[in-house]
């Protein structure tokens, strides 16, 4: 099995360091809806973690949620909410968005306002040993301490300092980044030894990788717009704490999603929202549309391409419909060199598309196999299961929209207060209501969570 390693630049024979694949995957920073550029990522390391435990390894995802933040910040003021408040609000919006998607939860999902002891002890650390400075009340780290830096996104120091614009006279270097960040008034802050704060983007997720995963993970992921700086200064911070090197094994980053020949971005604003797709196409063609593509290209976004993945999920679909009716004349299908193909596909730095192209021979086999009579159900199998793979459920396509998505909300939070007035009837009686138009929820210690579709059946 062979990954595309970012730090090396070629793929490399994939070694994890344990029994359990540890795996870290940047997550959103919760001030707007998801969009479907946020989808891409999240649906590609979805199917990474899928197949890496379909290959018999154990993994343990951690995904965080950046819940503090300029953005967060700023619109939250314009709304006249608490940040904390505008923040989970799009938190629960990203799991409804994803949960339709069929992307399996992460095992963790750490958010950075609950992880300030780690960033605190992380930043005195880094002071300790010289490579970070306290400069009125912010922390910067000593970019020109840590030799290897650039070493991710192959550039040399010289050269960035060279293109870099005017920076802020209290860092010693134009490369130097934030560590920690002095509060401003009104802003949401932590008591610090250098005063009261927050921490910087990249030292958050540094924090909660080496808290949940240790010193050196396996898989790092992201975007290709995080190479830099994000994760450039991630290991940078991280392995200067440490000492140790790499600070991750693998360094795996997936294409960009453009609209009209840019990146889709909410900074830009040219968005289309997961809420959007989800009401027009099933989970299985969103799926479809990104992994036809192999994980490290760009894709563009249409309509277009999305309604012939829908029809080709259905092509899938109606393979499996054919029931067996036959004497044992027509011979048996088998799809042995089918599954061969595809895992030899799939070692191959997760090659999807290779991947779905052999899903569609296997239907076509099926179809015409079935024709002659002979028994299918062994390859309708495996092609259910190999489809499992990359989360593909072929199911009948449901729609969900954005409307009903906040109706369901809304019987959420009325439940929530009958449970809390003790009307238990009353609140089961929404529940069940859900559960019967599809709509399963969960109860949680962080809130009330749902999703759309059967719930398993007893035993499954």
């Amino acid at each position: 099995m062979k990954v595309f390693n970012t730090l090396s630049g070629q793929k490399e024979d994939f070694l994890p360091g344990g029994d359990v694949v540890t795996m870290y995957v940047c997550g959103i920073t919760a001030y707007a809806d998801s969009h479907i550029g946020h989808a891409m990522s999240y649906i590609v390391f979805d199917v990474i973690r899928r197949y890496l435990e379909f290959r018999g390894y154990q993994v343990r995802h951690v995904q965080n949620f950046t819940d503090v933040d300029d953005k967060i910040i700023e619109r939250a003021e314009r709304l006249g909410i608490p940040s904390q408040e505008l923040a989970e609000r799009y938190v629960d919006r990203y799991f409804a968005n994803m949960d339709a998607l069929n992307i399996q939860r992460a095992d963790i999902y750490p958010r950075a306002t609950e992880e300030i002891p780690k960033v605190i002890e992380i930043v005195e650390g880094l002071i300790a040993s010289g490579h970070a400075y306290d400069s009125d009340g912010s922390v910067y780290f000593r970019v020109r301490s840590f030799p290897g830096y650039g070493k991710l996104s192959h550039r040399n120091l010289d050269d960035m300092i060279s293109q870099a614009s005017t920076y802020e006279g209290k860092k010693e270097y134009a490369m130097d980044f934030a560590l920690w960040k002095s509060s401003k008034p009104g802003e949401p802050s932590w008591e610090s030894p250098w005063g009261k704060g927050r921490p910087g983007w990249h030292m958050e997720c540094s924090a909660m990788a080496l808290k949940y995963l240790g010193e050196t993970i396996d898989i790092h992921g992201g975007g290709q717009d995080l190479i830099f700086p994000h994760h450039e200064n991630e290991i940078a911070q991280s392995e200067a704490f440490t000492g140790k090197a790499p600070y991750a094994r693998y360094w795996l980053h997936n294409g960009l999603l453009q609209l009209n020949q840019e990146k889709m971005s909410k900074s830009i604003g040219n968005l289309v929202s997961v809420d959007e797709v989800i009401g027009q196409f099933s989970s299985d063609a969103v799926r479809l549309f990104f992994l036809s593509s192999h994980y490290r290209n760009p894709l563009t976004y249409s309509e277009e391409a999305l309604e012939a993945s829908e029809r080709g999920a259905e092509r899938l679909r109606s393979a499996l419909l054919h029931r067996t009716q036959t004497n044992g004349e027509g011979g048996k299908l088998g799809a042995a060199p089918f599954e061969q193909r595809f895992v030899e596909a799939m070692d191959d730095d997760f090659n999807t598309a290779q991947a779905i192209a052999v899903l569609f021979e296997l239907a076509k086999e099926i179809n015409r196999n079935a024709e002659w009579g002979a028994d299918v159900t062994e390859a309708q199998e495996t092609l259910r299961r190999l489809a499992g793979v990359l989360g593909l459920t072929l199911e009948e396509k449901t729609q969900l929209t954005s409307d009903a998505g906040a109706f369901i909300e809304l019987l959420i939070s009325t439940r929530e207060d009958l449970r809390r007035n003790k009307q238990w009837e009353l609140a089961d009686r929404i529940r069940t209501g859900l559960a019967d138009l599809g709509v399963t929820l969960e109860d949680t210690p962080q809130g009330t969570r749902w999703k759309h579709g059967r719930p398993p059946e007893p035993g499954e």
